[in-house]
């Protein structure tokens, strides 16, 4: 009889070694009988791979780092299969044994094995922001129910559980909150002077480096906004965000009796990874913090963004109103904009700056498909770079 028999519902982790995909490693291990892992993915973090395959026996691996792949394969049993390259992500996905695939990795290379997933009747749970924000519009119409796709980034997560037994016709606003990241009481001179250094230091989460840039230039909160409005369906004038230094309060829904529905909880991803995870059933966790006294003296505060101070929150504001190309373009700029802001080649501000520069370039017809949609994405890197060649050289004070 097969070690497998008897897991339907076997987990894949495809982004395995980064903040979120350990916090579903997380939930995992404390419950290991519920939520069997069958395939782990990553890109290219070899020894923490072989220590999580030690640890949790997954038949299947991948790497999408071909090289990768072939250094794990000497750290696992022979019994364990690697598979290396992109493709393996839909391959891992698309395994009898996978009940539930979980992308907790960044960037659009999943996007396939998203699509896949859907398509075969896999559960879903999605902390992937650009796969939605490039791909939304072909992504959703496969969803076939409210259990198959399960928002696990924090603040969606929390949202989807305010609309639980709600009518989409009663709900008027959505509101993603944010910290404000590390620099929500500098004025724009210092903003100017901020280091590499200064804005990985976040108030809050401990997340990868490209993540918690987007979340310094509150950029990552305007996709999550895009985001918001393929996961639920609203449009952008709907859907806004709100400062909250507390971090306690994820996510609003306000109805259309007045009536406001909040989630509140410790900021802990392991929270949100077990409510996808065992929907609709509630998971035990330990070492939340669970008592009410503190919150007493609690003031919960909230503010609107300054869009001034922090333009890439009103660049993605913008581009979900104007819809089309603008998501694509807004994704494959920023990218290069942060890891030219990371190589210390442009200033913090110069991210907005180059990215509005790279929406100005694109004068084309909108994406028709998600191949297309990638391809305006690839084109946006590639003007961000074509544009930073030249300010290196003549315009460096531009950005």
């Amino acid at each position: 009889m097969s070690p497998l028999a008897g897991l339907p519902l076997g987990i894949a982790v495809i982004g395995a070694t980064g903040s979120v995909g350990t916090a579903v490693l997380d939930v995992c291990r404390a419950h290991p009988d519920r939520f069997p892992v069958v395939a782990l993915a990553a890109s290219r973090n070899v020894s923490r791979m072989a220590a999580l395959a030690a640890e949790f026996k997954p038949p299947f691996l991948a790497m999408s780092d071909p090289g990768a792949a072939r250094e794990l394969a000497l750290h696992v049993p022979a019994t364990t299969k690697v598979l290396s390259g992109l493709e393996s992500l839909e391959k891992l996905v698309l395994l009898p044994e996978t009940g539930h695939a979980v992308f907790a990795s960044s960037g659009t290379s999943a996007i396939p094995a998203l699509i896949s997933s859907l398509k075969c009747g896999k559960t879903v749970s999605l902390a992937n922001k650009e796969s939605l924000v490039i791909a939304g519009p072909w992504v959703m119409p496969l969803v076939q129910g409210r259990e198959q796709l399960r928002p696990l980034d924090s603040e969606h997560n929390a949202v989807w559980q305010c609309l639980a037994g709600e009518r989409k016709g009663s709900v008027r606003e959505i509101v993603l909150t944010a910290s404000g990241g590390p620099f929500r009481k500098l004025d724009l001179p210092s903003l100017e002077k901020v280091t590499p250094a200064m804005a990985l230091c976040h108030p809050i989460w401990n997340m990868g480096s490209k993540i918690t840039i987007d979340s310094a230039t509150l950029m990552n909160k305007g996709l999550e906004i895009l985001e918001a409005m393929h996961l639920f369906g609203l449009p952008a004038d709907r859907i806004r965000a709100l400062v909250h230094p507390q971090s306690l309060v994820h996510g609003m829904v306000r109805f259309c009796d007045g009536s406001m529905k909040w989630l509140l909880s410790s900021p802990n991803m392991r929270i949100p990874a077990a409510v996808c995870l065992g929907y609709p059933e509630r998971v035990e966790l330990e070492g939340i913090p669970t008592d009410l006294a503190p919150l007493e003296s609690l003031v919960f505060s909230f503010e609107e963004p300054d869009l001034r101070r922090f333009p890439c929150l009103a660049l993605a504001i913008e581009a979900a109103r104007s819809g089309g190309a603008a998501p694509a373009i807004l994704v494959g700029a920023d990218e290069i904009a942060v890891s030219a802001f990371l190589r210390e080649k442009i200033p913090f501000l110069g991210i907005p700056r180059l990215i509005e520069e790279v929406l100005a370039s694109f004068d084309e017809t909108s994406p028709q498909s998600p191949e297309e949609a990638i391809a305006i994405m690839e084109w946006a890197r590639r003007k961000a770079v074509e544009i930073l060649g030249e300010s290196d050289k003549s315009r460096r004070s531009t950005f």
